[in-house]
């Protein structure tokens, strides 16, 4: 019999009574049930009930024992009783009788428990993840990423894509986040830049000529912490492809995520394809975010020319005095009472607006200051134009969009959940497209960047090279080929058809401002390569994080994590960052000054 183990704690049934095995693994837990003493025994696979009288050699041994103590038990497999099997445990039927013990770890006094999972400190549980890692639901977690991965790797190598390794020590990406800096010793003054992501490379990969690119990336961003973004590192499917229309890109990537949250989503129903495709603009106008949850049916509306000269001075005044402002509706089925309206007002002033104006509905007609306001005939048409009825209500946000935007989407998400109106396990995805190229910077008086500089622009390119840098209206309603890809309300990843031509590109950052002389020296490597002959080439970059977050129904991506830093980009169990030894600095001829704070 083999040192250790003949089964796993997971894989004995009743087909297996009468049989003598051997098992390791955790003490889960014991309990003392007149004389006997039941000890749980538990490993990576599973659970088994361990049995011995107290006239068994090694009771005394056993009892005394810490829980999560590794030991080594060897035993007969008997059946349990009827009244005492238990279907809710895959090894339920039958209990191992404990002939011989031998203990390979003891464990000291816990810092925290591992059976029951009672809610403990973010602190507590990172400082002693391997504790934290043992725990049932965690561990779980973990395994189902691993497979998750192991899907998606299968689904992209069907699809006919290869899988390539790009470098870890590079220099700086075009990314936008702070990179992490390795010094070199070889080259002193130096830096390497640990990857934000394999942007580049993956292009360059299309200029050598392969086809079909992916990876499971590991990514460095020295950037805050969020519940949806990890400090430090993370992980992405990275995808290229070469001769792709935008088309192309979404047919390739679709069978992939829809099929690993179709394989993973538990009873969730997900999105058929072909995916819905949503114009930023609209996005924007209906859903106040460019990443919309359409879990939450309520769409908001432009009712400008309901207020337009109306009886309603706060609105119709603002409308009059900039034709830029506009004002929206957002429905509210099912919060036709004041209570809840006032209950939004307040929510509204919490976040720092003046208020949020309402209408609500009963007895066939609209209450409220905004409706005595603005008279009988408009909020009747203004109620059948939205649909409404006795028992609803609308909420209205005005001025220009770029100002309340983004507030009229949070209120919007606001509504859905107090009332109940987000549809429940489901996965709805959709492509928000056709984003602008470029934007205002009203803080330089200029033409700038909108998303992403290095994508193509929706335009024939001898028109666009033919463009004035002047044609400010132009180029503001410029669209270009970018998307993102978005699931309840998180953003799965940003993608684009690139820029494969040195001209086009070089223009593109004329019109933002940026002389040749700039993108040559920051990103010369890749424009140089295109110099000498460069596909048209598109890709998307999905984080497996958030994928592993969503479909194991966490809101925090630690808990999908093996590893995770915490939120100030810290390792408390490995104890990094750390001071390193005078040695080391010199090797690298650098010296380490530290700037006290500043105070208040």
């Amino acid at each position: 019999m083999h040192a250790y183990r003949s089964h796993t704690c997971g894989q004995l049934r009743a087909s297996d009574v009468g049989a003598t095995v051997r098992l390791s693994g955790w003490i889960h837990r014991k309990r003392d049930h007149g004389g006997l003493l039941f000890v749980d025994l538990r490993d990576h696979y599973g659970l088994t009930q361990c049995v011995l009288e107290p006239e068994n050699a090694h009771f005394a041994k056993l009892e005394r024992l810490r829980v999560e103590s590794v030991v080594t038990i060897t035993g007969k497999v008997v059946a349990r009783s009827e009244e005492t099997k238990n279907a809710n445990l895959p090894t339920g039927e039958i209990e191992l009788r404990v002939e011989d013990l031998s203990v390979q770890s003891e464990a000291e006094e816990l810092p925290l428990p591992v059976f029951g999972e009672p809610e403990w400190s973010e602190e507590v549980r990172l400082k002693h993840r391997y504790l934290d890692l043992r725990r049932e639901s965690l561990h779980k977690r973990i395994v189902l990423r691993s497979k998750i991965i192991e899907s998606i790797r299968q689904r992209m190598i069907r699809g006919g894509f290869t899988e390539f390794q790009t470098p870890i020590l590079t220099a700086s990406s075009p990314e936008g986040a702070r990179d992490y800096l390795v010094p070199s010793r070889l080259h002193p003054g130096k830096f390497y830049a640990l990857p934000q992501a394999p942007q580049q490379f993956k292009q360059l990969i299309m200029v050598s000529g392969f086809d079909r690119y992916f990876q499971i990336a590991p990514c460095f961003r020295d950037e805050d912490a969020r519940a949806d973004r990890a400090p430090g590192e993370f992980y992405q499917l990275d995808i290229e492809m070469s001769f792709v229309t935008q088309d192309d890109v979404f047919a390739a990537i679709e069978p992939v995520l829809l099929g690993t949250f179709e394989e993973f989503a538990n009873g969730h129903a997900v999105t058929k394809a072909p995916v819905p495709r949503i114009p930023y603009a609209e996005a924007m106008q209906k859903y106040g975010s460019d990443k919309p949850d359409l879990r939450n049916p309520i769409e908001m509306c432009a009712v400008t020319d309901t207020f337009a000269g109306s009886g309603f001075k706060v609105f119709a005044g603002m409308i009059e005095k900039n034709p830029a402002v506009v004002v929206w509706a957002i429905p509210a089925p099912g919060g036709g009472s004041r209570a809840f309206c006032d209950r939004m007002n307040a929510w509204a002033q919490k976040e720092g607006q003046p208020g949020l104006g309402y209408i609500f509905f009963r007895d066939g007609e609209g209450a409220g200051p905004i409706a005595k306001n603005i008279g009988e005939e408009r909020t009747t048409a203004l109620r059948d134009r939205l649909g409404l009825k006795d028992g609803d209500a609308v909420f209205f946000a005005a001025g220009q969009p770029k100002d309340f935007a983004a507030f009229a989407g949070r209120a919007r998400n606001v509504v859905g959940r107090e009332l109940d109106l987000y549809e429940q396990n489901v996965f709805k995805f959709c492509w928000i497209v056709d984003f602008p190229m470029y934007e205002w910077n009203e803080d330089e008086k200029k033409v700038d960047f909108s998303h992403n500089p290095f994508s193509m622009p929706q335009m024939d390119a001898d028109a666009f090279m033919a463009l004035d840098k002047n044609d400010h209206e132009a180029l503001l309603g410029m669209k270009a080929y970018q998307y993102d890809i978005v699931v309840n309300g998180v953003e799965l990843s940003s993608g684009a058809v690139r820029n494969h031509r040195p001209d086009v590109m070089l223009k593109a950052f004329e019109f933002a401002g940026y002389g040749p002389e700039v993108v040559e020296e920051k990103f010369g490597g890749m424009l140089n390569a295109f110099r000498y002959g460069a596909p048209p080439h598109g890709g998307i970059a999905p984080g497996i994080d958030r994928i592993v977050m969503l479909l194991a129904g966490e809101e925090n991506l630690r808990e999908v994590v093996m590893f995770p830093k915490d939120q100030q980009a810290r390792d408390l169990m490995m104890q990094a960052p750390a001071d390193v030894d005078p040695r080391q600095l010199r090797e690298l001829h650098l010296r380490c000054v530290v700037t006290e704070p500043k105070k208040d």
